[in-house]
Order: C-alpha cells, then structure tokens, then sequence
C-alpha cells in the first residue's frame, strides 16, 4: 500500500466523435510509468512503500478537467468528492497538465485541498493570480526567460521585421501584451499579428478558421521572413491545417523562419501522418533542457497492448499509430487491419511517437522524482517528531499532501540522467532552455540538432549562445542566413532617415555628412570624427590627420630655403665689396654708414625668412614676425635715411641755408634710430600682452592638421605691418621727390624704383596671404621677404657693384666734380 501519484491530465482531443488521441503524446504517460516503476524498484527511496499511479484524461475540455479533478478527491470507481471509504490509496500529489488552462483548472481544485501541483507544460494565464499559484510548482523555467531568448535571437540574426502568431485566448492576449513593448523597445517591428484558434478540433471553429486562411496566406507576400510562433500543442496542429488549406487553394508556397516556444510538441494526429513537413524544415525553438534516462529507451521497446492491464490508454494510442485494430475494438469493419500486438514503438515515424524524451515527458519524469524526494524527506520527518503513537506504528496515511510543501520548496537532487532538479523562490524548475534545430527529410521523419543554449544566470548580453556553423536553414535561403528586414540595411558611411508614415524599422539610407562617418550597418546617425581625424571618401573610416607645414624636406622649403641663404651670400658679397672699397668716392657718397646698415639688415631680412620654415616651435614663433618687423623696419629707415640726406644734402648746398646745421652722420642715424624704436616698442607691447605661440589649424583642409604660429592679437600684427607700410610710403615718397636732383651718383632714382618694387610686393601680399591657409600662408609671407628685401638689394646696389667692378674708371673724384660742373 502507499500514496498514490497522479497525472490528470493525459494528451487526448475532443470532437464530434469522441476521444481522438495524439499518439505523440502517449510518451508522457510512459515517462510517468517509468518514474514509478523506477523508484518502487529503488530501496534508497521510500523504501517498504509503493507508488501507485492514476491517469485521467481532460479532453483539454473545462468540464472534464473539473469531473476529473473532483473524482481524485472520491473513491475509486465512485464519483463522490470528498468521501472516502478506503485510505489505502492515498492522494499525495497532482503531475498536470501540459497547457495552461487545464493547469488552471486543476489548481482551481486542488489548491483548496492544498494538494501539490507538479505543471509539466506551459502556465502563463495564470502567473498573476498569486492564490492559485500557492500549491503549484512549475516544472518549466520563468517564461520571461523564453522571451529575453528570442530577443537575442533576432539581435544575433538581425532580425528586425518579423510576424507574431498567438493562439486567440488569454495567455495569447498575454504573450502579446508583454512581447510587444519589449520587441518595440529593442528596435524590432511587428509587419503583421496572426491570432489562431484556440482549438481547431471543435466545429463551430473551424469556419472562423478557414475564413482566416485567405487573409493568412496573402501576410506571407510580405518581407517578414521570421514567425515567431506562441502556443501549445493544438497550436501546432492549426497552423499545420492553415498551412495545408493555403496549399489546397493554390496559395505559393511558406517559406518562412519558425521560431517556437518550449510550449511546443511537434505533433500531428494519427490522420496526419502523411502532411509534408517540410515548411518547418529549418526552424528554431526554444526546448527545457533535458537529457535521456537510462533504461527508457529499453522501457519503451517492451511496450505491448498486454504490457498492463490497468492501461486503458494504450488500446486507442496503438490503433492511431500503428492505424490498425484490436481485437477488442468496438469499431467494426473497415479497411483496417486487425493489429498483431507485435508492432514495435521504433518503427514509427517521428510525427507520431519519438524514442527519445521529449522535453515535457522529462518534465513529468523529474515531477515524479520530486514528489518522491519530497515524501521521501516528508516521511521521515514526521517519523523522527512522531515516533511511536499510543503504542502503534506510524502508518504512512497519516502524511498529508500539504506536508510536502515544505520539502518540495527546498528539494534539490540529481536524476538518473545527471541533472540536478530544484526550484527557485517562485516554485519554478531552476533551469535553462536548449535552443533547438529542426532538420527535416524527404520521408516526412525530423530530427532535433541541439545548436545552442540560453542560460538565464549567464552575464547579462551573454545569456544566448549560438553554433551558427550546426544550424541548418530551409532550402530556400541556400543556406545563408536569412534576412527579415523592411528594408536593406545601410551601409557603412550612410545613417538612417526615418520614412514618414510607417514603422521605425522602415527608414531610408542617406549619406553622412562632411567630417562624419558610420562604421557599422543601420546605424541611427553618423558620428563625427576627432579633430584629429578625417572621413574617408567612403565615410566609413576615420583616418589620423597629416602634420602639415612648410618643411625643408618639401621642394618649395628647399627652395625658398635655398633662395634665403643665396641672397643672403650675395648681400655678404656686396658688403664685402663695398667695404673693400670704402674709401672710394661712391661709396662715400651719400652717408658710407648708412649704407653699411642697411646692407646688414637686408642680409638679417634673408636670413630671417628662415625662421618661417621648418616645425613651429615656442621660440621660432616669438622670433618670427618680430624678427622680420624690427630688421625690416631698419632697412626701411635706412633708406628713408638716404633719401633725407640725400634732400638735405641738395638744400645744404644752397647759399644762406639753415639746413646745413641739420646735415651729418647724427642726423642719419637719427633717424634710423627713432623709426626703429618706434617699431621695436610695437613688438616689445605685443610680446608682453599677446605674444605668438605654436598653434594647430584642424579644420582649414579635410586630411591636414596644419602646424602654424598663432599671432595672438592680430591687431598687434597689423600695426607691426602698418607701421612698416607707413615707413614704406614715406621712404618712397621722400625718394619720389628727390629722383631729379643733379648729383653724379645720385641715388634718389635707384631709392624711388626699390621702395616703388617694395611697396608693389607688400601691397599685393596682403589680399594673397589673408586668402591662402596652412603652409602656402607661410610661403607667401617668406617669398614677400624675399622679393621685396631682394627689390631693396637689387635696385639700390647693383648699379653700384657694376661701376665698382666693371667701371672704376667713373669710381673716382674727378669724374665726380665732372658731373657737378
């Protein structure tokens, strides 16, 4: 004697007929009858008591879950709830059922008796209804899990277009309610939502069901290349009628990615077996993780008609499969034949029974393990607290199903199969999801290929993991995977622009803009690059800027550099010349010091031009433009110097003149002296307040970061070249005024034409240095140098250096006086 388990739910149907079973699910009656048979045969398991088993069917019908769940609480073979005559065979748990409303049904029930309730199938509608949730325990994970897991699905694959099928009850209402927003909120749209009928096996459905089928099939023209799919058992069989009603009425083929659910059983009926399957070729479902018992594969193939007595399911299970009948079949006639009885469980196809556990019969098997480890502990306990009572043994019916919840909280332990089973806070089994590959052949058989894992403790983005190399895809996509998109995808160097009127995952693709790129697919908007950085002209790519400056390496800084020093040898050369010959009367004339002066500051303009080329650096930059602006300022005084002495020395000699006083070397240097002061004061200010400093220009030129001085205060700049403009512009027009006067080597004319050459460069080095950037700024400003300093040298000297060396006939005193008189 001993407590008796039962499964109140087995896997039958409901039409006009009468009972019509699945064949497929007869395997979970057989898992619960290899459980029991093992653990009576386990003596480290309630040992000296036996489990019994009752199994009742619920039609997956209200009404008959309700009469079969009240006859558990009656005698046996006596419908009187709550009356028992005997108390041999003791109530101690419930294991059922495979779909939610039959689970509710029971627990509705059962919950008022306490009894356990061991839920081997799906349990959504439900989950909000804490009372009836106190006494059931769910031999599946948290269903949220499943859907976090289709959420990596379709981000792994990039599925961002997909089409939704729920059955049309409640927990389809459900499923819908808390997928939708976590679908909208990961960036995945829904093209179109199909609801199935709840149960395709009564007649007032199938109408609705077949008007359904027109619009069903004319949705699969659409670019949603994935279904996920959300039901139980009779879900499958819908869609597999909807699907070959579409083929009947010459709709084009489905072919499509299936995603399903653990709630899923891919079962047909026995008048089924012949349906092609191959539009499911392919698909991909979520499954609780399971492994195969040893022994069951053994247990099954002794399965027969006379394997036991009280099975009053295997009669009808073996006429649907074997699609034969017994000898003690009421129905007669017929172009059946009559079974041998020694048919064989593997000689039938997959669709109607599988050797290997299912996921649900692996359910039932560790619901059967866990009432037992239960009872086992339950047992024990009260035996320890209780001992002996009034002198008697303690009888095992005195254990009451509402003990066990204690010890079915906290169970944990390890099956024959090398799993461990417990549960979490909220009674559900403690547990991941395989991800499931189903392979399909022509001889309408399939197989599952395990090709992944979804672990819900794993690190947060790491909970999916995947073998896309074991994964098989339907035909029709070569084996590539499939894309479910509204549109294509964007390239790199294009961003997304939403498409007024329809769904955030329908957009259009336009290019990035200037300095932005995208380096991934679809992305939202583009992103600038550093500044250090450029987009490519394929915008996809950021690429480090080049350090540009006018560099001796270059030709152009060869070049410029190779002028500088040149002109500066030829100024060396003509101070030498004029110092070699410094007591000759050109020479003299017209203030021999000034002359000096002046030809260094040309020979410091050349060479400080040099400073222009090459790296900026912190001194470079302080020297630069005060450098050229003090050493320039000196040669222009110089000259203006010359042309006033050249003026004072004409008037000078004008009887009764007052000039006379004014004229010498004092005056000369003078003059030189103040203009250069002035300029030097100019410079002193802007390097006290603002000075220069080495600067970086990244957004002149796409590709370049261009390596300048800054000026700092470009007020401070212009007032250096404004000053030097005005210096110009007195030098020329004392120059201008003085170009007539007799004198044999009068150099007012050879002064007019140089500051005319001088101010022609400065003049037209304004508009070209303030409209040229980086590097050829810098080489305007040294070739202004250059020219000008150049003009100065060329014009006032050269005529000079030509009577010196080639005509010294006229270098002399004589010929000075000559030209007077």
């Amino acid at each position: 004697m001993g407590p008796r388990l039962t499964k109140a739910m087995c896997p039958g149907r409901n039409n006009l007929e009468g009972p019509r079973s699945v064949p497929k699910n007869y395997q979970h009656n057989l898992a619960l009858a290899f459980a029991v048979k093992e653990i009576n045969g386990d003596p480290n398991i309630l040992p000296n008591i036996t489990l019994g088993l009752r199994i009742l069917n619920s039609y997956y019908h209200s009404r008959m879950t309700s009469k079969a769940t009240l006859s558990l609480l009656s005698s046996q073979h006596r419908f009187s709830p709550n009356f028992k005559c005997v108390t041999l065979n003791t109530l101690i748990a419930v294991i059922g059922g495979v779909s939610s409303h039959v689970s509710a049904h029971i627990a509705s029930i059962g919950n008022i008796y306490k009894i356990p309730q061991l839920t081997y199938g799906s349990f959504s509608t439900v989950q909000e209804n804490k009372l009836l949730l106190s006494s059931i325990y769910q031999m599946v994970p948290n269903e949220a899990t499943q859907y976090l897991g289709v959420i990596r699905l379709f981000h792994h694959f990039r599925w961002t277009w997909i089409a939704l099928f729920a059955r049309e009850d409640d927990s389809g209402d459900k499923f819908l309610e808390i997928l939708l927003p976590m679908l909208s909120g990961n960036d995945i749209c829904v093209d179109f939502t199909v609801r199935l009928p709840a149960d395709t096996f009564i007649a007032n459905e199938l109408n609705d069901f077949f008007r359904k089928a027109e619009f069903f099939t004319a949705h699969f023209e659409t670019k949603a290349n994935v279904c996920f799919v959300y039901g139980e058992g009779s879900s499958m069989v819908c869609l597999r009628i909807l699907l070959m009603v579409g083929s009947f009425l010459s709709f084009p083929p489905v072919n499509k990615v299936w995603i399903l659910t653990c709630h899923w059983e891919f079962e047909l009926l026995s008048t089924q077996r012949d349906w092609d399957i191959e539009m499911f070729h392919g698909a991909l479902s979520f499954a609780v993780h399971s492994n195969q018992p040893p022994g069951f594969n053994r247990f099954l193939m002794s399965i027969s008609p006379s394997w036991a007595k009280g099975d009053s399911f295997i009669q009808n299970f073996w006429e649907q499969a074997f699609n034969c009948l017994m000898k003690t079949s009421s129905v007669q006639g017929g172009s059946k034949e009559m079974c041998s009885g020694e048919e064989k469980l593997d000689s039938l196809p997959v669709v109607l029974f599988e050797m290997q556990m299912s996921g649900h019969s692996y359910n039932v098997y560790n619901a059967v393990y866990a009432v037992a480890h239960a009872l086992h502990a339950t047992y024990g306990s009260i035996s320890k607290l209780k001992g002996m009572e009034e002198g008697r043994i303690l009888q095992f019916y005195d254990v009451q199903p509402w003990q066990l919840h204690h010890f079915l909280r906290t169970i944990k332990f390890n099956n024959s199969a090398g799993d461990t089973v417990s549960f979490d806070e909220n009674r559900e089994l403690n547990t991941g999801f395989d991800v499931i590959n189903l392979v399909t052949f022509p001889n309408g058989s399939f197989t599952r290929v395990k090709v992944g894992r979804l672990d819900p403790w794993a690190p947060l983005g790491k909970e999916l993991t995947l073998h896309d190399d074991h994964i098989v895809w339907h035909g029709t996509f070569n084996q590539v995977v499939p894309l479910s998109l509204c549109n294509e995808r964007c390239h790199p160097g294009y961003s997304k622009q939403k498409k007024e009127g329809e769904k955030f995952c329908c957009y259009d693709c336009v290019p990035c803009p200037e300095r932005t790129i995208s380096q991934d697919e679809d992305m939202d908007a583009c992103m600038k690059c550093p500044q250090d950085e450029y987009a490519n002209m394929k915008k996809n790519q950021c690429i480090p800027k080049v350090h540009s400056f006018l560099s001796y390496r270059e030709i152009s800084g060869i070049t410029l550099a190779i002028l500088s020093i040149s002109f500066s040898l030829i100024t060396a050369l003509v101070l030498g010349i004029f110092i070699k010959h410094q007591e000759t009367p050109i020479v003299k004339a017209n203030n021999r010091s000034l002359t000096y002066i002046l030809l260094i500051s040309l020979l410091l303009c050349f060479l400080c031009s040099l400073l222009f080329i090459g790296r900026p650096f912190q001194v470079t930059c302080l020297l630069r433009q005060t450098a050229f602006a003090i050493v320039f300022s000196v040669a222009i005084s110089s000259v203006l110097a010359k042309t006033i002495t050249v003026v004072l020395a004409f008037v000078a000699t004008k009887p009764g003149s007052r000039i006379r006083r004014w004229f010498g070397k004092r005056m000369a240097t003078s003059v030189v002296l103040f203009c250069s002061f002035i300029q030097a004061g100019i410079c002193t200010l802007w390097l006290s307040t603002s000075p220069p400093f080495p600067d970086m220009d990244m957004h002149s030129f796409a590709g370049e970061i261009i390596l300048q001085c800054n000026e700092g205060s470009a007020v401070m700049f212009y007032c250096v070249l404004g000053y030097m403009g005005i210096l110009a512009t007195a030098s020329f027009s004392v120059a201008f005024f003085a170009r007539k006067l007799p004198d044999s080597f009068n150099e007012a004319k050879f002064l007019t034409f140089s500051m005319l050459v001088f101010c022609s460069v400065w003049v037209s080095f304004l508009p070209t240095y303030l409209s040229t950037k980086g590097k050829s700024m810098v080489a305007v400003e040294i070739f202004s140098i250059l020219a000008s300093s150049a003009g100065l040298l060329g014009c006032i000297f050269c005529p000079k250096c030509y009577i010196i060396i080639l005509k010294p006939e006229l270098n002399a005193r004589d010929q000075l006086i000559k030209k007077k008189m």
